[in-house]
């Protein structure tokens, strides 16, 4: 349950802030997208994503796996 609500949390947290991050930078954003750099900048923020829910993920089994050695 508790993994269901962090995870849902963390999604409309993202989505919320997605459009403010990016409102004012349109001149960045449109230089990028000229240049076709854009899907760089996508490739790598979608690696950091990944590589952080990977990681909160096997913190999760192993923390899950410390607590029922416990009990």
């Amino acid at each position: 349950m508790i993994k269901k609500l962090s995870l849902s949390s963390y999604l409309f947290i993202a989505f919320i802030c997605m459009p403010f991050l990016a409102n004012g930078q349109s001149s960045t954003i449109d230089f990028l997208r000229s240049t076709g750099k854009i899907y760089v900048v996508v490739a790598v923020i979608c690696v950091i994503l990944i590589g952080l829910f990977w990681f909160m993920f096997r913190l999760d089994k192993r923390l899950t796996k410390i607590e029922n050695q416990i009990k």
